[in-house]
C-alpha cells in the first residue's frame, strides 16, 4: 500500500495539545499585553502622527533621520514589523508615509522586508498559538485552503498576493493553518506583495511638501508615474489571471479562494 510523500514546500500542522495548554494561555496573555502596550502607543501617539502634526515638524523630522539614518530605518523597520505582525490597522498608511519621509528606494526596502517579516510572524502565531481555535471555528475553510496547496503549492499564494482577493491579515492567519513551510510563505509573499509595496511608497515619495498637500489636498500628489503605477496595479493582476486562464487553465479556476461556509457567518 503505498502513501503519498510530503512535498518539500509543506511541513505538518502544529495545533497546541491539550497537555501543552498551561503554556498556550501563558503565550496568549504575553501576546495579549504586547498587543495592549502597542495599541497604547498607537493611541498616545496617534495625533503627533497627523497630517497637521507632522507638517509642522516637517523639517525637524527630516533633519532627525539625516543625522541619525541607520537608527531612523532601524525604528521604521521595527514599528512595521509590530504593525502588521499584529495585524494593526495603518500598514498602507505607513507605507506612503514611510516613502515621504525616506523617499522611495530606501523607503522600498524597508516596508517590503518590514511588511514580509510581520506577515511571517502573524503566520507563526496563527500556526503556533492560536491554531487550535482557528482550526475549530473554520476547519471547512482551512482544508478548502490546504487541497489548493496541495494542488498547486507556493504559486497558489502568489496568485493570492498578486490578485489581492482576500484581506492581508486574513491570508496570513490562514496560510498559518496550512501545510505551506514558513521560508516558503516568507520568499512566496515576498514577490507578490512587492507590486503593491511599490505603488504606496511612490505615492509618499511623490509629495514634495506636507504642507502642499494641506493647501492642495492629495491630487498635488499624482503625477505620471504614480497614475501609471495605480493603473499597472488595477490591469497587472487581471492580465495575470487571463495569462494562467491561458498557459494554466486548472491553476486560473482555482485562483479564487475558498468561499465561506453557508451556515458560518463570516467576519471581516
Amino acid at each position: 500500500m503505498s502513501s503519498k510523500s510530503a512535498s518539500p514546500d509543506e511541513s505538518p500542522q502544529v495545533v497546541p495539545s491539550s497537555a501543552g495548554s498551561s503554556g498556550y494561555w501563558w503565550r496568549v496573555a504575553v501576546l495579549v499585553a504586547l498587543a495592549v502596550v502597542v495599541t497604547a502607543l498607537f493611541l498616545r501617539f496617534r495625533h503627533d502622527l497627523s497630517l497637521d502634526a507632522l507638517a509642522a515638524r516637517e523639517t525637524s523630522l527630516r533633519t532627525l533621520c539625516d543625522e541619525h539614518a541607520v537608527a531612523s530605518l532601524a525604528v521604521a523597520f521595527l514599528a512595521y514589523v509590530a504593525v502588521t505582525g499584529l495585524s494593526l490597522p495603518g500598514a498602507a498608511a505607513m507605507s506612503v508615509l514611510y516613502g515621504w519621509l525616506f523617499g522611495f528606494w530606501k523607503a522600498l526596502i524597508v516596508v517590503s522586508f518590514a511588511s514580509t517579516t510581520g506577515a511571517t510572524i502573524a503566520f507563526l502565531l496563527s500556526r503556533y498559538l492560536f491554531g487550535q481555535a482557528i482550526q475549530a471555528r473554520y476547519g471547512e475553510r482551512v482544508a478548502a485552503f490546504n487541497a489548493a496547496i496541495e494542488r498547486e503549492g507556493a504559486f497558489y499564494l502568489f496568485t493570492l498576493r498578486l490578485i489581492p482577493q482576500v484581506p492581508f491579515f486574513v491570508l496570513n492567519v490562514v496560510m498559518g493553518l496550512t501545510k505551506l513551510r514558513p521560508r516558503t510563505f516568507w520568499w512566496v509573499s515576498q514577490l507578490g506583495m512587492l507590486p503593491g509595496t511599490i505603488v504606496f511608497v511612490l505615492a509618499g515619495s511623490s509629495v514634495k511638501s506636507l504642507r502642499e498637500i494641506q493647501e492642495r489636498g492629495l491630487s498635488s500628489i499624482l503625477d505620471w508615474k504614480l497614475v501609471t503605477a495605480l493603473i499597472l496595479l488595477g490591469v497587472v493582476p487581471l492580465a495575470i489571471k487571463k495569462l494562467l486562464a491561458y498557459v494554466r487553465p486548472t491553476a486560473a479556476a482555482h485562483v479564487t479562494p475558498p468561499q465561506p461556509e453557508a451556515n458560518v457567518p463570516h467576519r471581516a
